[in-house]
């Protein structure tokens, strides 16, 4: 059977029907360049934190390096359904903004639950280019 043809049902809570959460571990984000930050160490507590309730992934440098640590925060399905759309932050490099980033997108993300309201300070709007690579 081909890959086309096969149907699969994914589990409750798992694919698009959580946010997925993109962590940017480029160029800049994650490394040296941003001094000061266990890169490590805040990557392992947001997948704790949202272990069941969003996937974390990571990807390879998002091209927005001037806003190092960057996070984008997809919409679930239903999220997106309620007109949510991605959320990118930057220069998140503060403890308490990624506890803050945990809460908002366990109490639904974007579309569901409006986010904290200290997160303004870290959204910012990339490049259209960019934007297409990473919601495409």
């Amino acid at each position: 059977m081909s890959r086309r043809a096969r149907k699969t049902t994914a589990p409750a809570g798992a694919g698009a029907a959580r946010c997925a959460v993109t962590v940017c571990r480029g160029c800049c984000c994650g490394t040296a360049k941003v001094p000061g930050v266990d890169h490590a160490g805040r990557l392992a507590g947001l997948r704790q934190a949202l272990a069941g309730t969003a996937q974390v992934r990571v990807t390879g440098c998002l091209d927005a390096c001037e806003q190092a640590n960057v996070i984008v925060v997809q919409p679930s399905a239903a999220g997106r359904a309620a007109g949510g759309r991605p959320v990118w932050l930057g220069l998140v490099n503060d403890p308490d903004a990624t506890e803050d980033i945990a809460a908002w997108i366990s109490a639904g993300g974007p579309g569901l639950a409006d986010p904290p309201g200290v997160l303004d300070l870290y959204a910012f709007v990339p490049s259209r280019r960019v934007r297409q690579a990473v919601d495409g």
